[in-house]
């Protein structure tokens, strides 16, 4: 028969994280916000997680007294120490100088417990991991063209820096027309969208970060040109 797990809240909670992370349906950068967890520390619970399954993230010591807790002595010391001669000290740099000049021995997680519960310091709130959903490209080609223009020094001193216009299907990802110009601009784009029309045909929109992100169908491209 199957041990049946005792799992706390936050244990379930980070079950729920590994496996979304395990079927890739998160990032690590996610989860790590959502548990409030390095990056190094969220691939140590994958990994555990791929190799024991569930039981791997429940706490081992439950129920015993954990081996690092801090005596009552080391704690009023240190708490002493924090509210006077360290007053305002972050956590890190007060847990360098109770280690390094008090002797004091506690770890850096420690000393942050303790000046947050005793309203001390206040960890800065994380942000909240926006996940944007990845957009589909088009069906067909000409359908959405977009455009961007890149300046730089591209033919290495031998001329002055340009800008080269870039025309990318978005339905297949090819390359439909490149272009040289001084800089980029409504007219220089209509330049090299005039290229484009000859040779490819008029698309239904053309898309470009440059114009506001905003749609301008092929046809009243065209018409500025005639």
């Amino acid at each position: 028969m199957d041990e049946l797990l005792q799992m706390s809240a936050k244990e379930l909670n980070r079950v729920e994280v590994m496996q979304k992370l395990s079927e890739k349906r998160m990032s690590q950068k996610e989860a790590g916000a959502i548990l409030h967890l390095s990056t190094r520390q969220i691939k140590r619970l994958l990994k555990t997680y791929r190799k024991k399954g569930a039981a791997g993230l429940v706490a081992r010591q439950r129920g015993r007294q954990s081996n690092n807790r801090l005596s009552e002595e080391v704690k009023k010391g240190a708490l002493n120490l924090l509210k006077t001669k360290y007053k305002g000290f972050g956590p890190t740099l007060a847990h360098e100088k109770l280690v390094e000049k008090e002797k004091l021995k506690l770890s850096d997680e420690s000393v942050r417990q303790l000046m947050i519960a005793e309203d001390l310091w206040k960890p800065r709130k994380v942000k909240k991991v926006v996940t944007h959903q990845l957009r589909e490209r088009r069906a067909g080609f000409g359908e959405l063209v977009q455009i961007d223009g890149s300046p730089f020094d591209w033919f290495e001193g031998r001329a002055d820096p340009c800008v080269l216009l870039v025309f990318i299907d978005d339905a297949t990802g090819k390359v439909v027309q490149l272009r040289f110009v001084e800089s980029e601009s409504f007219f220089s784009y209509a330049q090299a969208a005039e290229g484009y029309f000859k040779r490819c045909g008029k698309p239904v929109a053309f898309y470009s970060d440059m114009l506001r992100k905003q749609h301008f169908s092929g046809e009243c491209a065209l018409h500025w040109l005639s």
